[in-house]
């Protein structure tokens, strides 16, 4: 395992956002499947209902069902045809490595615990480079090694 994620990485692949470009160079160049969990994916699919929850309450936030149904439906077909591979995890394992990555960083940085958990999961995979867009979590990943490549 090269290679792990986090939602703002998946974001930018299925949703055109300023990161994309940067995203789906990424995915062109990579030959295998990109790993995701259960954990993964299903902070994505909670970020889609909270974008279309805030849709319907201000039409200037988030955006539209049909977008969030689509980029679903992408997820699910990459999923289907390997471009996204769903990787087993020891969650045992991942909470103690977050439990250790919460004391050593969290008061100084303020990270939150999805950000730590995909990171530990990273770090359980034995990961050396993590996808995000995410500033706060770049420090996280990079404190413990990894490069970021995207």
């Amino acid at each position: 395992m090269t290679v792990f994620t986090d939602t703002s990485f998946l974001c930018s692949l299925y949703r055109r956002q300023c990161f994309s470009p940067r995203a789906n160079a990424f995915m062109a160049r990579r030959g295998d499947p990109l790993p995701v969990t259960s954990l993964l994916l299903l902070e994505f699919r909670q970020s889609l209902r909270l974008q279309i929850r805030l849709h319907s309450k201000d039409k200037t936030k988030g955006f539209p069902k049909h977008e969030a149904n689509q980029m679903l439906k992408d997820m699910q077909s990459d999923l289907k045809a390997k471009v996204l591979e769903l990787v087993p995890v020891d969650w045992s394992d991942v909470h103690q490595i977050a439990e250790n990555l919460s004391a050593r960083h969290t008061e100084a940085n303020g990270h939150r615990l999805a950000d730590i958990l995909h990171v530990a999961t990273a770090l359980h995979l034995s990961a050396k480079e993590f996808l995000t867009f995410d500033e706060n979590q770049k420090l996280l990943a990079e404190a413990e090694g990894m490069k970021i490549p995207a």
